[in-house]
């Protein structure tokens, strides 16, 4: 179902690149962009049951 272990080709890269999309960018306009980024990646995937995982393990990731 959802893939939980590493899965990214160049994750250093990826990471860079998200780092370099917040440049510039105020705290509401880089909560904004998380947003989208989200909801964009969420249409790609379109499935579900998929998503409530990923929000549910996202959200214990920030309670833990």
């Amino acid at each position: 179902m959802l893939i939980t272990t590493p899965n990214i080709a160049k994750p250093d890269d990826f990471y860079n690149a998200l780092l370099t999309a917040h440049e510039g960018l105020s705290e509401a306009q880089s909560q904004q962009f998380n947003a989208a980024l989200a909801l964009t990646l969420a249409n790609h995937v379109g499935d579900a049951a998929v998503l409530q995982a990923a929000l549910d393990i996202a959200r214990a990731s920030v309670l833990t």
